[in-house]
Parts: structure tokens; C-alpha cells; sequence
């Protein structure tokens, strides 16, 4: 039954009132919302369900991949604006800031809000969906900007918490408290907030007093990922692995806190012909890192590639004429996945090599430990090191074919029961259900 079909009653002193739920229009509002990272494929998926239910959602961005006639695009919002990029070299691993840069922040602010004024009346929004662009201040005009709009129209907003600011160490020294506490995020009783996991509700709480609620990031369990298609029938000899040799996937971005260097020792220690593919690039946050991975595979004699020029979140071709996969595309062909992480929000990649049933290595990192682990899932725990108890375990998954399926077989139903879509969908109802009777 679709929401809009939902009747909500409810006693106000000795009378009932009757009130029906419309379809609205719903506005996300994010710093980008293009590509594969987490943000933009949780908000995907959201997006989705509201489509489902009958609403119509539009896009407030600096980076976008949405359908142009529903999104609003205003290159400040970027977080990678060389104006945004000289804020936060100015407030970020110092402790003061300078008065131009204070005057740089409000002029954006203003600049943004006015944008944000006009994206609600073109579209006639109703309810705001604010993608971590109110957590993590990578754009502190745009946190600001929103915060300020929230409490002067007082429109329904559901804040989707991603990476909140004390998770980033190198967030922690700054020149913005105010800022921070002002709105990243804003306690509002207009908001309501949402986030990943236990511990960033339990923080959340804690350090401001705001209650949440959690929502981990999902996958469509209920509809099994299709078969290999003639496109991608050919991504192993596009990367390079021999026929007799193991693919070992690193579905990630290249930043320290992935820690590639263990899958690296991994792969090394197995003492197995294989292929490392490390699927994402660097991203924004340096270089450094990458160099030191491939010094490293080096070192060790590990046949690493990087291959994010040709995996994108579409098909297609690049300039050279070579193919373009989609990461979806790749996971089909993995003997093995790595996800060495020692801090992740939740783990996106995770739930995608349960989805594409691929025995996957996990560091224990916390939010694994206290939401997933105890889920009952089967995987290769490493504990910040790789050890021989661990070698051992990967060499007996990946040569008894019987044991593997029986593994794979049984993270997928219990990863079907607690992060399908239906758990989304049932959460999104319930959390729209009570924006709905708190603004009337």
C-alpha cells in the first residue's frame, strides 16, 4: 500500500483529526551526489524508495549525475570549490582563523541560502533531505547556509548522517568551533536526524543531545545481482589475470584508513598466483598514500594494479577506445575480497561482497564488531595484522568450493533479513509518517 494511501489519525484533546498523506516534493541537498561513493549510493537508494512511494525528489548539489531537469547545481556547494578548498586549509590544523577568512565564510553562506531559497520555490519542495552536508564540514558555508533556511522557514527536514566531524582526527584541531557546533549538526526540532550505525547514535547523543535514528546502508537482497553479461564476459582479460591466477578485489578508494598495505601482506603471504585490483583512485584526500601502496606491492613482489580509469559508475568507453566497467561488473569475477579498513561508518563494501557472494577478509574494525559482526555473518577476521591462522583460513575457502558456497550462501540470507531494501523502505515509511504529524 503506498503512503499516500495511509491515513494517520490522532487525538488532539477530546476530538480526532484526519490527516492524508500526499505525495511532496523532496529535496536532497549535498555537497556531491555523483559517482560510487557512499553518500551518493545511500542517497540513491533513498531517492528511490520515496520514487516508489509516490514522491518526486530533486537535487541540490555542486556535483551531480540526477536527471538535469530535477537539479539545481551551484558550484560553491562543491566541497573541491577552490573558495570552499581555502576555507578549510584556513580552518583546519590551525587554531585561529583570520577575519577575511571569517568574511569569506558569510559571504558564501548568504551566496548559498539565497540558492537555497530559490531551489525550494522552483521546485516546491516540502521536505528536505539533507545528505551528510550537515555532519562532516567539508563545506562549512553550505552547513551553515542550510542550518540558518531550517530555522527561518521551519520546512521538515530528515538530516542522513554519514561522517560526523569527531570520527575525522584531522577535523579535531580547528578555528570553527561556533561553526561546528551551530550546525554540524544543528539541534532543531524541525530535523530529524538519521545515522549509520550505533556508535554514531550513541555519540550523537552523548556530545550534543540530539536523538537519532539508525538506519545502516542496504542493498537489494531481495533481488539477487543478474548473471554475467557479454559486456562484462570479458573483465579478467581486461585486467590482466591469467586464467590460472586469483583475482583479489579491493573495492575502495586509495586513503590510509583502508588500509591496503594488509591486503598487500594478504596477498603476498598466500604464496598463490594472483591479481590485486585495487578498484578506486585516491579521491581528495592526497597521493601520498597511493605512492606509498604501490612501493609496497613492489616491495613485496605483489602484482598490483589500479584500474579506476576504467571502472565508473556507467558503462562506456574511454578516450583510448578501452572499456569502461562498472563495479558491479568486476565483483562477479573476484575470488577473494579485502576489506582491511580500521574505520569505516558502516561498510558499503562489505554488504557488496555479501550481495555478490565472495568470501571477503575483514579487519575488525569497530562498527563491524558492534553492528555486523553479531549479525552472524561468516568471514576472514583479521585483527590488524595478518597472522598464519589467517593464510590458513583463506587457502582453505578459496580451495574447498563446498565450504565456500556454504559461506557465501549464508551471509547473503542473513544480510537479505537485516539490509535489504524492505528494512529501508520500512524505516523511511515510519520516519516520513512522524515529519508528517510533528509539522501538523
Amino acid at each position: 500500500m503506498n503512503i499516500e494511501d495511509d491515513e494517520i489519525k490522532f487525538e488532539e484533546g477530546n476530538s480526532c483529526r484526519l490527516f492524508t498523506y500526499k505525495p511532496q516534493h523532496i529535496g536532497f541537498i549535498a555537497t556531491r551526489l555523483a559517482g560510487t561513493d557512499g553518500v551518493s549510493l545511500e542517497a540513491s537508494k533513498w531517492a528511490g524508495i520515496f520514487e516508489k512511494e509516490g514522491f518526486t525528489c530533486f537535487y541540490f548539489v555542486g556535483e551531480c549525475d540526477r536527471p538535469p531537469e530535477r537539479s539545481y547545481i551551484v558550484d560553491e556547494a562543491h566541497f573541491k570549490h577552490p573558495d570552499i578548498r581555502e576555507i578549510n586549509r584556513n580552518c583546519f590544523g590551525v587554531l585561529k582563523r583570520s577575519s577575511y577568512i571569517s568574511q569569506r565564510i558569510h559571504e558564501l553562506r548568504l551566496r548559498l541560502k539565497n540558492h537555497l531559497y530559490k531551489f525550494i520555490r522552483q521546485f516546491k519542495i516540502d521536505l528536505l533531505v539533507t545528505e551528510n552536508s550537515l555532519t562532516i564540514p567539508l563545506n562549512i558555508p553550505l552547513g551553515m547556509a542550510i542550518t540558518e533556511l531550517i530555522s527561518e522557514t521551519g520546512i521538515p527536514t530528515i538530516a542522513h548522517h554519514h561522517d560526523f566531524f569527531w570520527e575525522r582526527q584531522h577535523l579535531m584541531t580547528n578555528a570553527v568551533w561556533e561553526y561546528l557546533n551551530m550546525a554540524f549538526p544543528p539541534h532543531l526540532p524541525q530535523i530529524r536526524h538519521v545515522v549509520i550505525n550505533s556508535s554514531a547514535n550513541n555519540q550523537l547523543s552523548l556530545r550534543t543531545g540530539i536523538s537519532s535514528t539508525t538506519i545502516p546502508n542496504v542493498m537489494d537482497f531481495d533481488n539477487p545481482p543478474e548473471p554475467i553479461d557479454d559486456y562484462a564476459s570479458d573483465v579478467r582479460k581486461a585486467l590482466g589475470v591469467e586464467d590460472d591466477h586469483l583475482l583479489i578485489l579491493q573495492p575502495t578508494r586509495v586513503v590510509k584508513r583502508k588500509r591496503i598495505e594488509l591486503a598487500i601482506d594478504l596477498v603476498h603471504k598466500l604464496g598463490k598466483k594472483a591479481k590485486f585490483v585495487i578498484s578506486h583512485a585516491s579521491g581528495d584526500e592526497g597521493y601520498d598514500y597511493e605512492c606509498r601502496v604501490k612501493e609496497y606491492a613492489c616491495m613485496l613482489g605483489v602484482d598490483a594494479v589500479f584500474v579506476s580509469d576504467i571502472i565508473n559508475e556507467k558503462r562506456g568507453y574511454t578516450e583510448s577506445g578501452k572499456k569502461i566497467y562498472t563495479l558491479n561488473d568486476i565483483y562477479p569475477h573476484a575470488d577473494l575480497v579485502t576489506y582491511p579498513s580500521d574505520f569505516e561508518g558502516f561498510g558499503n563494501a562489505f554488504l557488496e561482497a555479501i550481495y555478490f557472494r565472495k568470501p571477503i577478509v575483514v579487519n575488525t574494525y569497530s562498527i563491524y564488531s558492534i553492528d555486523i559482526k553479531p549479525k552472524g555473518f561468516s568471514v576472514i577476521e583479521i585483527d590488524g595484522y595478518i597472522t598464519d591462522k589467517s593464510i590458513k583460513q583463506v587457502n582453505k575457502v578459496l580451495e574447498n568450493e563446498k565450504l565456500r558456497k556454504k559461506m557465501v550462501d549464508h551471509n547473503y540470507e542473513i544480510a537479505k533479513t537485516c539490509y535489504s531494501y524492505s528494512v529501508l523502505h520500512k524505516k523511511l515509511k515510519n520516519l516520513l509518517i512522524e515529519c508528517v504529524i510533528c509539522e501538523f
